[in-house]
């Protein structure tokens, strides 16, 4: 965290990054638990979301939160294609139960394992190596040989998580409103048309071309992420660290406005997908396309309706398309905030310019 020079900073409560900055293992633990956040919450969700499901109204008219991204891809059909939310219970279930372990292993890592990766030793045989492994995650904030190896791993887990996606398309199959049923879907990994739909991907129409886009980024992350592991950034293949790849900016504040960068432009991106792409966000599930408003800002409303009996009046598709843009928007403020932190500058110099305009105005009167 951005310190400007003072070797003993404190910080409120609320400035939770603090606590854990230059504790790994405190890190990670924050990491685990908060998945656990998650998975407790997608779990309770779609358990109220089948609580108060009605078969007689349009799922995308129903404010529903979880399984309408299930109907998605392929979960709760019965073997007719027909959507009954059969085995939606065991996906909550699951989640529940992940979120359990997850906090679990927040706790160890809070309150009994070393409050760094680098001190880890096990607690019966400490010499063992996947102990000496996890050393290897320490957390160097300016060291960018440490920095590169963490993230060569995230890469990797993307990658996976790619492939997994693929593979359940390929394998389970996954719904598409073109046909109104779930199908296997084949990628379609032609390079042309995933470099022509870098400027046009709000227009794709079919499966396989999503499915195609997925396997390149699978492709992508994974080499990405090895190629990180295996090579130094301090004098690697693009020669040494300079000023101008970032050397003397890199930092955990820095780092911070770069993981609020990259989740901002996706909560973004996705805000216009949901809004008007009925391929990835099919109609059935998620209500009818928006249209785009400007007001103070952006904002999408419904085609039709008020609908009755939805939350507020409006689709799923609706508040999930304004609920991620503003999210969205609040992450890259977010962003430029612990950017400039990052970079040197002292945001208390613009209370105290308020401050010192404010007295001169009253030396004035």
């Amino acid at each position: 965290m951005q310190t400007y020079g003072n070797p003993n900073p404190t910080y409120g409560w609320w400035v939770g990054n603090s606590v854990v900055t230059n504790r790994s293992s405190r890190f990670i633990g924050s990491h685990v638990a908060h998945t656990g956040l998650i998975c407790f919450t997608a779990g309770a969700s779609t358990l109220w979301d089948l609580a108060r499901y009605d078969p007689s109204v349009p799922m995308g008219h129903q404010g529903l939160v979880s399984i309408p991204h299930l109907a998605s891809i392929g979960i709760g059909f019965d073997e007719s294609g027909v959507w009954t939310g059969a085995g939606v219970f065991f996906i909550a279930a699951f989640h529940l139960i992940c979120s359990m372990v997850y906090g679990g292993a927040g706790l160890l890592h809070s309150a009994v394992f070393s409050e760094d990766t680098q001190n880890s030793s096990g607690l019966f045989a400490p010499d063992r190596p996947e102990h000496r492994q996890a050393k290897r995650f320490k957390l160097e904030w300016d060291n960018p040989d440490n920095q590169t190896f963490i993230l060569g791993h995230h890469l990797i887990f993307l990658g996976v998580a790619n492939i997994w996606f693929v593979e359940w398309a390929r394998v389970h199959g996954i719904y598409d409103p073109a046909i109104d049923a779930i199908r296997q879907v084949e990628y379609n990994l032609n390079l042309a048309h995933i470099w022509n739909h870098q400027f046009d991907f709000l227009t794709i129409n079919n499966l396989e071309d999503v499915m195609g886009g997925h396997a390149f980024l699978a492709f992508a992350q994974i080499l990405g992420g090895a190629h990180h592991i295996a090579t130094k950034m301090g004098s690697g293949l693009l020669g040494p660290y300079t000023k101008f790849k970032g050397a003397g900016l890199l930092s955990a504040e820095a780092i911070l406005s770069w993981s609020l960068a990259g989740i901002g432009w996706m909560a973004i991106i996705a805000a216009f997908w949901c809004a008007t792409n009925t391929t990835v966000y099919p109609e059935a599930w998620y209500g009818e396309p928006l249209a785009i408003k400007f007001g103070i800002s952006p904002y999408w409303v419904d085609t039709v309706g008020p609908i009755d009996g939805a939350p507020l009046g409006h689709t799923t598709r609706a508040w999930l398309t304004n609920v991620h843009y503003y999210l969205g928007f609040f992450f890259i403020q977010g962003h430029l905030w612990h950017a400039l932190r990052a970079m040197g500058f002292d945001f208390k110099r613009i209370r105290d310019a308020v401050v010192n305009l404010d007295n001169t105005r009253l030396t004035l009167n």
